[in-house]
């Protein structure tokens, strides 16, 4: 979900963003930054001699992929409605502990994966040695969230979605990979415009700390980002660096599209462009590996 963003009111906003809003190529870099790091950490999971795991419910097949489809969009659907639940009575120390409770895990693994491929590759530690980096790395990104004003925030956020995404993309099978997506744009429609999504945008994305970035005016969500990075480092991972490089392209391309629908609308789903251009792109260009 992409949404213009400032600290006026919301329902102001919009319409005072329609007139002024113009879309650059300036913002696609955090996006840009998301994927480069996104191929860093798929590039490492390629080359170092770590095992990983399926983590989808059901077996690589058509039925199964669908399958696999279905549980993300009923995982993420799911979050969307408790987040905007929880907004709608206003329990922000809820908020807080339900979004600093899953950043803090998604960091520490996320930390603990990279940190245990890297040296697999250099020379392997004790397993202690690397729980307590991770743990100091979840310490001091936590802090920088939820305890300080800083722009380090966003960036944290952009790493994220990078490093979550090319974990995912390494662990889940081509077609339940495009199924995945293909859902996922299908409701990331409904859901910014008649679903919690937008009435989360709207009742303030920028209380869900570690959960979206700013900049230049365009708040995105983590999601976005983390889904981005999925489809560029599942090319990497599984087809080589053209279907890479081309992936990223159409995503940069859709994300561009997107920004432009923001100048008429104030509010526009982040993945159907990105993703449909991602995909497209990617696999047109399979042939010429």
């Amino acid at each position: 979900m992409l949404l213009e963003g400032s600290d006026k009111p919301r329902l102001s906003l919009v319409k005072a963003l329609n007139q002024n809003f113009k879309a650059e190529l300036v913002h696609l870099i955090p996006i840009f930054v998301s994927l480069l790091f996104a191929v860093g950490c798929a590039y490492l999971l390629l080359t170092s001699t770590m095992e990983l795991y399926s983590i989808t419910p059901f077996p690589e097949s058509p039925a199964g992929s669908v399958g696999n489809a279905l549980y993300f969009v009923i995982l993420v659907s799911a979050g969307a409605l408790l987040l905007f639940f929880l907004l709608e009575r206003k329990s922000y120390r809820l908020i807080v502990l339900v979004t600093g409770s899953a950043l803090t895990a998604a960091v520490f693994l996320l930390s603990f994966i990279y940190l245990y491929a890297l040296f697999l590759l250099i020379a392997p530690l004790p397993i202690g040695v690397l729980i307590a980096v991770s743990a100091l790395t979840t310490f001091l990104a936590g802090f920088i969230i939820f305890r300080t004003k800083s722009r380090l925030g966003d960036f944290i956020t952009l790493f994220l979605g990078g490093a979550l995404g090319a974990l995912l993309g390494a662990s889940i099978q081509t077609l339940s990979v495009v199924f995945i997506l293909c859902f996922l744009a299908v409701y990331d429609m409904f859901a910014v415009y008649h679903g919690p999504v937008g009435k989360i945008a709207r009742a303030g994305l920028e209380k869900l700390r570690g959960l979206s970035f700013s900049f230049r005016n365009i708040q995105m969500g983590l999601g976005d980002l983390t889904f981005y990075s999925m489809l560029v480092g599942h090319m990497l991972l599984y087809f080589g660096p053209l279907p890479c490089v081309a992936s990223m392209f159409g995503v940069l391309l859709g994300c561009f599209l997107a920004f432009r629908m923001l100048e008429r609308d104030g509010i526009f789903p982040g993945l159907p462009f990105p993703i449909l251009l991602g995909l497209a792109l990617g696999f047109l260009s399979v042939p010429f590996v």
